[in-house]
């Protein structure tokens, strides 16, 4: 049987006081970026380490500030921060650019690398807001966090561990009709990360409603008894490691397919 301890609600709330010290020169970056969106009126919502200490209550050291915004947002972002004496850069033109100031920096992101999800306005509409270094800002929702750490799943960053957490401390609470809506044809990844919840905290399947397992499990025979023609994705989970793949066998490569996409979106 299952001890009371293995179940019981977790902390919901950051200490009072910063769990993680951070660097002078770190704050001032972060806090100038934050100043330059204000100051341009950009809507964008805070993620990474900020938005995950509100909502699970567990700290971590970063270098970066972690800011989604929709896409048409990011030239005047990155112009205004660049007024600021900001050094900018297009890291990836499907979904990140960047703010710098010497080893650290601010990620300014639009979507999942593999092009399967980008930032909407409504993204930002639903945000929370929650504390970020001496002020107050619009946080990620939990049900966009999940989606933005769905396809994180590479051999060097895997944020299944993420995942479990924020539904363990934040399940009872998340909107899963429009989580499952948003997720859309996507549903084995989450029913993957879900999975790997009940392994971690067997006592805590019940933060995910009933009805949520049973529409996953019945889309999951669905796709056991009527499996699609082709339809490699390997390349959305892990396109190193499932190079061989496409290089060799010839597999299509859906994530090149989905990026070209959202550029000419």
């Amino acid at each position: 049987m299952s001890s009371p301890r293995e179940a019981a609600d977790p902390p919901r709330r950051p200490p009072d006081r910063e769990a993680v010290v951070w660097v002078a020169e770190q704050r001032r970056l972060f806090q100038r970026v934050l100043d330059a969106l204000g100051r341009g009126h950009i809507p964008f919502a805070v993620a990474g380490a900020f938005a995950f200490q509100h909502y699970t209550g567990i700290a971590r050291d970063t270098k970066d500030l972690d800011l989604f915004l929709p896409a048409v947002e990011i030239g005047a972002a990155l112009e205004g921060c660049r007024a600021a004496g900001l050094e900018t850069e297009i890291t990836d033109p499907v979904w990140l650019a960047k703010v710098r100031a010497g080893e650290y920096y601010v990620d300014l992101i639009t979507g999942m690398s593999n092009g399967v999800y980008w930032v909407t306005p409504e993204w930002v509409e639903r945000a929370r807001r929650g504390p970020v270094l001496e002020g107050s800002y619009p946080l990620l929702a939990p049900e966009e966090m999940i989606l933005s750490k769905i396809f994180v799943t590479r051999r060097e960053r895997f944020d299944g561990a993420d995942i479990c957490h924020l539904v363990y401390c934040c399940g009872r609470e998340l909107d899963w009709p429009r989580l499952l809506r948003e997720v859309g044809e996507q549903t084995p990844m989450l029913l993957w990360h879900l999975l790997l919840f009940q392994y971690v905290y067997p006592a805590a399947v019940d933060r995910v409603p009933r009805a949520v397992w049973r529409q996953l499990r019945r889309e999951q025979q669905a796709g056991l008894e009527h499996p699609p023609a082709g339809g490699f994705r390997g390349s959305l989970v892990d396109p190193l490691q499932f190079a061989a793949d496409v290089q060799e066998w010839g597999l299509e490569n859906r994530e090149d397919e989905l990026r070209r996409r959202r550029l000419r979106a």
